[in-house]
């Protein structure tokens, strides 16, 4: 653009102090406080600078180029709206998951149960006995309940919570195995979302990692024949996220622990989700019950809080007494321990499974317990509603399918269920799921085949009226 067409435009263009005098800026202001409204109005008149002296506006842009300084200064108000939204959404913030995903890793696995939000709101947001022992006055172990607790439904003799499972598996890795070797078998080299792969996991701890067997077999004496003077540690790690099926073969946990301890070497399981309880009768296979490797001999197990047991993010450690009283003395242990408001969750999680309650006040195993039935009834009822008012481009209807247990749980296991697809005359499935998404609260749902569904099984019947208000929404 020739210098003497620029000029106008850049002339015309509101400085950061008219644009704050807005009213647009004046209503953001009480959210964001001045400071960021000040950043925010910045990067607006910044970016429309370079728009101008690019001579390449975008078509929201195309109608305030002509100079005014009237259009321009609306149209940064525009995107000062528009900027000040994308960025509250990016906050934390309550969503409603209809993907069917129990433990969706995106959004928050396991969502707590009545008793869990209750202990983080009354018990932890203030002063609580964190590190202190009521009864003698003086300073105390964190969480001795909440470590009583895991001990006892593991059948372990000692527990200890850090702040996840790969922090977990980092320290038992530093304390056992540092400057020495871990035996484990190639197949279970697994990485899991986030980028967690237990051979970097493994490197960071200092110990040298042996490799066994192949991908898909791995005998017990693939394990012997590794063992060298140099080695400390055996460690069993299960595939959370995946299954190797067909010609496999692995030796049981009992093999192993008898292995391990007539080479006097201790042996780990990382169980990863883990389960308290058998969850075959939720339709989920294949899912370590810490309980039954305990009793098989297995020195020291480490799994999630936040998975199959349904409470907050934690990594747990249980086994013997003697390990985990030196991984609690460990300079590693004081940067991976868990915080009070975890702690609360954990505690009111575990007493649900101490009372024997946990199949009704734990949500995500109510969740997973939910027959297609029961689904479908909601379905069709959710429908029924909705076509009272909807209009007649919105097409619904229930198509049968499976949900998820999630969260790197059971991953060739089928929850059966019953899912309202929604298509629109006028909207592509991704347009629709745009819409749903932007609502409020948002609405995560699912596209499959060019169809966007939503599945009732992780919608609360609390959330039913927003999910209908968002579907609504797409008619106007």
């Amino acid at each position: 653009m020739p210098k003497s067409q620029t000029k106008p435009s850049l002339r015309a263009l509101p400085s950061v102090d008219t644009l704050l005098r807005t009213e647009t800026a004046k209503s953001i202001r009480p959210q964001v406080g001045a400071s960021r409204l000040s950043t925010l109005a910045r990067q607006i008149t910044d970016q429309m600078r370079r728009e101008i002296l690019a001579a390449a506006p975008d078509k929201s842009f195309e109608s305030a180029s002509n100079g005014s300084r009237a259009s321009l200064l609306r149209e940064a108000e525009k995107r000062l709206a528009e900027m000040h939204l994308d960025e509250a959404a990016t906050g934390l913030r309550h969503v409603i998951n209809a993907t069917g995903v129990v433990l969706h890793t995106n959004l928050g696995r396991a969502p707590l149960s009545e008793a869990a939000r209750r202990a983080i709101a009354d018990q932890a947001a203030g002063y609580c006995n964190l590190e202190y022992d009521i009864v003698s006055g003086e300073r105390g172990r964190r969480a001795p309940r909440a470590e009583a607790l895991l001990a006892d439904l593991t059948g372990a003799e000692a527990a200890l919570i850090v702040n996840n499972c790969a922090a977990a598996a980092l320290l038992v890795l530093t304390v056992l195995a540092r400057e020495a070797e871990t035996i484990v078998s190639r197949g279970e080299l697994v990485e899991i979302g986030g980028d967690f792969r237990i051979p970097d996991v493994m490197a960071q701890s200092g110990t040298r990692m042996i490799e066994v067997g192949t991908t898909n077999r791995t005998r017990l004496s693939d394990y012997r024949k590794a063992i060298s003077e140099n080695t400390e540690l055996i460690m069993r790690v299960h595939p959370s996220n995946y299954r190797i099926v067909g010609f496999t073969t692995t030796p049981g946990l009992r093999e192993l622990a008898d292995l391990a301890h007539d080479s006097g070497l201790a042996f780990y399981e990382d169980a990863g989700s883990g389960a308290l309880l058998d969850f075959t009768e939720y339709g989920i296979d294949g899912e370590p019950v810490i309980r039954k490797s305990i009793e098989a001999g297995v020195d020291i197990v480490s799994f999630s809080g936040d998975k199959l047991l349904g409470g907050p993010q934690a990594g747990l450690l249980v086994g013997r007494s003697d390990i985990i009283e030196r991984m609690r003395r460990h300079p590693l242990y004081r940067a991976l321990r868990a915080d009070k408001l975890r702690l609360a969750a954990l505690e009111a999680t575990l007493d649900s499974y101490a009372r024997d309650t946990s199949a009704k006040e734990v949500p995500s195993h109510r969740l997973m317990a939910l027959s297609a039935l029961e689904i479908k009834e909601r379905a069709e009822s959710m429908i029924s509603r909705l076509r009272l008012s909807v209009s007649e481009s919105v097409k619904l209807e229930t198509v049968a399918g499976d949900s998820a247990a999630g969260g790197g749980s059971g991953p060739t296991s089928r929850l059966p269920t019953v899912l309202i697809s929604i298509a629109h005359l006028e909207l592509t499935p991704n347009q629709i799921e745009v819409a749903l998404r932007r609502s409020q609260p948002p609405v995560i749902a699912r596209i499959v085949d060019d169809r966007v569904l939503i599945d009732l099984r992780t919608v609360a019947e609390s959330e039913e009226t927003a999910v209908e208000s968002a579907v609504l929404a797409l008619t106007i």
